[in-house]
This record gives C-alpha cells, structure tokens and sequence, in this order.
C-alpha cells in the first residue's frame, strides 16, 4: 500500500468519525453546535498535524542533507485529495440514508466542495508538522557543530592580494 493510501485511508477515517459525532453532538445539544464543530475540526487537524511531524522527523532522521529530503508535499497533497474525495462520498451517503443529522449538501457539493476543504484541512496543517519535525531534527543534528560561517580556512591569507583604492 502507498503511503499516501494510508495516510488517506486514515484520514477519511477520522474525519467521517468527526462529521458523525459532530452530528449526533449538535443533534442531542443544538444549542453547542459551535463546540461540537469546532472539536471536530480540531481533531482532524489535530491528527495531520501529528503524523505529518512524525513523517517530517522521520524524514529528516534518515536524510542528514536538505536536498535529500523526501517529498512529503506531494504525499500528503496525494492524501488529503483521497481524503477529501471518499469523506464526501461517505459522509453524503451517511447523510442521505443513515444519519439524517449529519449536516450534508448535495452530491457534487459533498463531494467539491467539502471535498476540497478537506484536503486543505489535511494537507496544510501535514506540511506545517513536517516542516516543524524536520526543523526540529535539523536543530539537534547543527547544535554539536561549531561553525561559524564568517571564517574562510579555505582561502589564505597572503599579501599579494591587491586592494583597489578608489
């Protein structure tokens, strides 16, 4: 399985478990619905934020060198897309012949526009993580190393150098 499979796959499990105890939450206390959305949006971003920090750890762990770095971008943009394509599809079928309070729209509604939130709501919060893991990592690996970028041991000094005066 490919890891952005996976990582959508998990995702489009926890955001359709958001959406539903998002709506039996505003169902049972519809004066809070405001919490219950806000709690719900919380853990998706919650849970990308996580595993794209790991990812960006693990990452830079096994990569000393930048420009060896995966590209974690395409992976987790692969992901949220996934995501954000089957939560809709699930979330309108819940919606439509499960769950009536699951607050869906319409087919191409769910599945665009919600859709394409979603893989934001995957994708943006993936790649701050990652970028933070690996800054992290970067971090501790320069703290040991003593240099000081304003000294050249490469270049000696010597006295043919000619300094043009103006």
């Amino acid at each position: 399985m490919s890891s952005w499979l996976l990582r959508g796959a998990v995702l489009t499990a926890v955001h359709v478990l958001a959406r539903v105890l998002v709506g039996v939450g505003v169902v049972h206390q519809p004066l809070h619905s405001t919490l219950w959305k806000t709690l719900g949006l919380a853990g998706v971003v919650l849970v990308a934020l996580i595993w794209g920090g790991i990812d960006g750890i693990r990452d830079a762990r096994a990569n000393s060198d930048p420009d060896d770095y995966e590209d974690l971008t395409v992976r987790w943009l692969k992901a949220g897309v996934f995501a954000g394509a089957v939560a809709g599809v699930i979330s309108w079928v819940l919606g439509s012949f499960v769950f009536a309070g699951i607050g869906q729209a319409s087919f191409f509604v769910e599945l665009f526009a919600g859709g394409s939130f979603t893989a934001l709501l995957i994708f943006a919060p993936a790649f701050v993580g990652a970028a933070i893991g690996r800054f992290l990592i970067r971090r501790d690996q320069n703290k040991g190393a003593e240099d000081d970028w304003s000294e050249h041991d490469d270049i000696p000094a010597d006295d043919t150098t000619e300094v043009i005066a103006r």
